[in-house]
Formats: structure tokens, C-alpha cells, sequence
């Protein structure tokens, strides 16, 4: 009998990588997305760069900056794709204005993390931060590379 598939698939669209390395995460929050037709095909076909984008909070609502889209070639005529403007964000209202509050009093920043899709609609893991100083990357990297000696070790014994 042929042995069954019980890895579920893979839903990650994009991950943003530089984000743990720059800060500390508190807390991550999901949220969705408001895109336009192009934008999820070209997400369907992984082309999203989100190394240096951003959350913002404007007029009480969160929006995503400075992340790119690249369109299809396939993309309609009549319609002038802009790869990267602002897209809005969905939460209830309750945890926008949680975050908001955070950001405000506390100084935190949110981050995003990564892009998935959860039942065909497109969703954004967002991270609520506080920046990491040099000396505090240099111990998370002295602290990576020792985890990663001793797996070595442990592995070669």
C-alpha cells in the first residue's frame, strides 16, 4: 500500500527574512489584505520583494509601504500597474487600536513578517517590534552560530 502525502503545503508566499535580525518581535498579528486582480496573480507566481517595506498607521487605518509587486507580463492593458503602492490592511477595529495605542506610548514599530494564503485570500503576518541595537545582533548572531556548532557536535559523536 503506497504510504499517504501527510505534508501539508507549503501556503508561504514571501518571508521577510531581515526583520528578526533587525528587531526584537513581542508579538505577531494576522491581517489581510486589500489587493487589486493583478497583485494576486503575480502573489499566485511568488513575485514580492518585502525586504524593505514597512506598516504605517494612517487616518486609523494600517498600511503596508514600500513593498513591491512586480505585474505580469500577462497583466491587463487597460490597467497601469504601480509595483509599489500603498495597500491597505484588514484587522477588526479593536486590534488596530491596540496597536495604535502601542506604537504611540510604548515605541514600538510594526513589522511585516511574512505573506501566506490561508483559504485563497492573501494574508499578512504582521510583527509589533522594538529595533535591535548593534550589540544585541551581534549576540543573537554569537548565539545562532554556538547553536549551530553544538548541533555539529552533537551530530558527529
Amino acid at each position: 500500500m503506497a504510504k499517504k502525502n501527510t505534508k501539508q503545503p507549503d501556503n508561504t508566499i514571501a518571508q521577510n527574512k531581515k526583520a528578526r535580525h533587525d528587531y526584537f518581535i513581542e508579538e505577531t498579528f494576522e491581517a489581510g489584505l486589500e489587493l487589486q486582480g493583478w497583485e494576486v496573480k503575480s502573489l499566485r507566481a511568488g513575485r514580492i520583494q518585502m525586504t524593505d517595506s514597512y506598516v504605517m498607521v494612517k487616518n486609523s487605518e494600517l498600511w503596508w509601504v514600500g513593498m513591491n509587486i512586480t505585474p505580469l507580463l500577462s497583466a491587463s492593458t487597460h490597467i497601469n500597474p504601480d509595483n509599489y503602492r500603498s495597500r491597505k490592511l484588514l484587522m477588526r477595529r479593536r486590534e488596530i487600536d491596540k496597536l495604535i495605542g502601542l506604537i504611540d506610548r510604548k515605541g514600538y514599530t510594526l513589522v511585516p513578517l511574512s505573506a501566506y494564503w490561508i483559504k485563497g485570500n492573501a494574508k499578512l503576518k504582521i510583527g509589533l517590534a522594538k529595533g535591535k541595537k548593534d550589540h544585541d545582533k551581534r549576540a543573537t548572531d554569537k548565539e545562532r552560530d554556538w547553536q549551530r556548532e553544538k548541533q555539529r557536535i552533537l551530530k558527529s559523536h
